[in-house]
């Protein structure tokens, strides 16, 4: 494989709402933060602890017979288990009781009580564990959009992905490895929707995917209690060293106006976004009425004025 450029993602040490305010996310990129109070969840959230204040209610976790699990080709399961049975399979490396195999991979991501409407909210799905838990207060309380709870078997690798939103990732329990894409590198994460096909980004299919080397590879390894702070439209890959257990915390970074109200993972496009992508498509299917040679001229022609539009740093 040919390397990928690598950059080690910087890390901030005692970072407060100023410095985070005035330093860190006018850069508009990812960076680990040290030191941020995070609450009583860092020395209580064991697997006997979790167990019992989560007690027998009925969740709905993803399996997978691997543990690199692709959005894309669905290779996982959902199925419901109590959430203390749940948590001490998860934390196992293998299984007596199983779905798939003794070596099947567990993955929770909380959802909303109305999955369809409501975004997930620690507060809400889990009370008893989130007077544990204490969001930074980096962003003001009427931007907070959601809390998201997950919860990974050791070895568990997520899909390339992005959102609309700015969040931090924090990891309480276990490490994690997190790789991340700029969103200047759109062009080479090879992307449907808002996922990358890429699955394997350490072994890469460089035949079926050329152009991913050219992608600059951020990369850190989060230790329970940091924070990583990942900006709107960073694309991210997760990789759970140890059995983990973290919260995603989501806000609106843009007005209130920008975003669909019926999106509750956050990560549909912004409606302007959407409305020029769909305008687009049905400019690209005009051209289909012209000739072949006429098409491609005034194709180059519309790739030119998009170039032109483009961000260069």
């Amino acid at each position: 494989m040919e390397c990928q450029e690598k950059v080690e993602v910087p890390v901030f040490v005692s970072v407060d709402k100023d410095l985070f305010s005035r330093e860190i996310c006018p850069l508009r990129k990812p960076a680990v933060l040290k030191g941020v109070p995070l609450g009583p969840c860092l020395h209580k959230w064991t697997v006997g602890y979790l167990a019992q204040k989560g007690g027998d209610r009925e969740i709905k976790v993803h399996v997978s017979s691997v543990p690199q699990m692709s959005f894309l080709h669905k290779n996982f399961l959902y199925r419901t288990l109590p959430f203390d049975t749940f948590v001490q399979r998860a934390a196992e490396d293998e299984h007596t009781d199983f779905f798939i195999n003794k070596n099947e991979s567990y993955y929770l991501r909380s959802l909303g009580e109305d999955a369809r409407k409501e975004p997930a909210d620690l507060r809400k799905q889990f009370p008893e564990l989130a007077q544990d838990f204490h969001i930074p207060s980096f962003f003001q309380p009427e931007q907070f959009f959601s809390s998201v709870f997950r919860i990974s078997s050791p070895g568990l690798q997520l899909w390339t992905h992005y959102d609309v939103m700015d969040n931090l990732l924090a990891q309480v329990t276990g490490r994690k490895r997190v790789v991340l894409y700029s969103p200047q590198d759109a062009l080479h994460l090879y992307l449907r929707g808002d996922k990358s096909e890429v699955l394997d980004i350490d072994y890469p299919d460089l035949e079926q995917f050329p152009e991913f080397v050219k992608a600059c590879r951020y990369e850190c390894v989060l230790e329970p209690g940091d924070l990583l702070f990942i900006p709107a439209l960073w694309f991210h890959n997760t990789l759970a060293l140890q059995f983990g257990v973290g919260v995603n915390v989501f806000w609106r970074h843009l007005p209130p106006t920008s975003y669909d109200q019926k999106d509750p993972y956050g990560n549909k496009d912004p409606l302007v976004a959407t409305r020029a992508l769909q305008t687009l498509e049905r400019a690209l299917n005009m051209l289909d009425e012209l000739p072949p040679d006429y098409r491609d001229f005034y194709a180059r022609r519309m790739v030119q004025r998009v170039q032109s539009r483009a961000y260069v740093s």
